[in-house]
């Protein structure tokens, strides 16, 4: 039951149930988004209890920014199965309200919990998952089979509220059956550690793609545009993120092939300091990616005055503002990315103005606004 405290405000134990925590050696922006909610939700008085897998050396329970962390099951779909058993028959508080966060594959808590519910969602993965790092054939059998049966998935929350990141998430919806009036969009804020004093550009031109090294982040196709400029004059490529080492092998073996393996570096995965400091010595920030939520990488370039060149995919149409955070491809092609840094590059005037364009865009997406307008969501989904 929902509790009063003190002050008059409502008092509520909350459920998140994530495939991952913020400290899973694997987690990205969709565990940092909402992590930074859960933590405004604690300021307003409330208790929240993050459900997740668990990995390798982790405690079962930890406290993180007052979050209680528990962590069981394995990230691929055990922690479904534990997160329905532990509700159920564990020993646990009564929650007020559950927040079912998708990842391909949600909690499918409208069978089991009999309590309000949020669904989170950051993007409907559609295409991505044709696009998976499995051998074959199992790449071929899983992708098919969660391509044609995520939009079955979303008829189970038909009447569920859903808060999402981007208006591009929320015309995904739509287009599955959730009902306009069930979509909440909270834009994400963002989290920056600007280096003091910033950092100088470099004097060669330098390029960078941040993110997870997977196919479907189009690192691939950063890789092949950046063969493609090496036409055009010296320039320095330089790759952040963390991925698996058969892929990060792969990779070098591509760039090798279109001849950019003396001037691109594998950073792997840096420290948030290293990352901004990189981010402020870069001229351009690349994110050819194949979807996104949002884009929280996008903003987090703009903040140190690198305007970022994308392609025209869901959440980045979003993060990204044509000629005034970046430029948007004219198509999804290694070609068109190459064409666009290019032009950006070879123009000073534009480039520093852009430059300066973008730091005044990141500026507008702050966490106190984010967590204020998710805080309001949550009290009218439980009362």
């Amino acid at each position: 039951m929902i509790k009063t405290g003190k002050t008059g405000l409502l008092i509520m134990n909350i459920l998140i149930l994530s495939w991952r925590d913020p400290k899973h050696p694997l987690a990205g922006g969709a565990e940092q988004v909402m992590h930074e909610h859960a933590k405004g939700w604690v300021e307003a008085g409330h208790n929240v209890t993050l459900f997740a897998s668990h990995f390798k050396y982790a405690p079962r329970c930890q406290v993180l920014d007052g979050v209680t962390v528990i962590r069981y099951g394995f990230q691929y779909l055990g922690v479904h199965l534990a997160a329905f058993f532990w509700y159920l028959f564990g020993k646990h508080a009564h929650f007020d309200l559950v927040v079912d966060q998708f990842h391909g594959i949600p909690f499918f808590t409208p069978f089991y919990a009999r309590v309000p519910k949020l669904a989170v969602l950051q993007e409907v993965a559609r295409e991505v998952w044709l696009i998976n790092h499995l051998p074959w054939p199992f790449s071929w059998i899983v992708g098919w089979m969660g391509y044609l049966s995520e939009p079955l998935v979303f008829i189970f929350y038909k009447h569920a509220p859903f808060m999402v990141g981007s208006e591009s998430a929320k015309q995904d919806l739509i287009k599955l059956g959730i009902g306009d009036n069930n979509i909440t969009v909270v834009p994400h804020g963002v989290l920056i550690r600007k280096p003091k004093p910033v950092p100088q550009k470099e004097k060669v031109k330098s390029i960078v793609f941040l993110g997870a090294l997977a196919k479907d982040k189009g690192v691939e196709d950063a890789i092949k545009a950046f063969g493609l400029l090496t036409k055009f004059g010296k320039f320095e490529f330089w790759i952040i993120g963390r991925g698996s080492v058969s892929y990060i092998a792969k990779l070098k073996k591509l760039a090798s092939c279109v001849g950019v393996e003396k001037s691109t570096i594998f950073w792997g995965f840096v420290s948030d300091k290293k990352k901004f400091e990189l981010l402020a010595r870069a001229h351009v920030m690349v994110n050819p990616s194949v979807r996104e939520g949002w884009g929280l990488v996008n903003i987090e370039a703009n903040a140190m005055g690198t305007p970022v060149v994308a392609y025209r995919s869901p959440g980045l149409v979003d993060s990204v503002k044509d000629g005034v955070s970046g430029v948007l491809c004219y198509h999804n092609t290694p070609e068109a990315l190459a064409e666009a840094i290019f032009a950006l590059l070879k123009d000073a005037s534009y480039l520093a103005s852009i430059s300066k364009t973008s730091v005044a865009w990141s500026k507008q997406f702050t966490w106190v606004e984010s967590r204020a307008r998710s805080l309001k969501l949550i009290e009218k989904i439980a009362t």
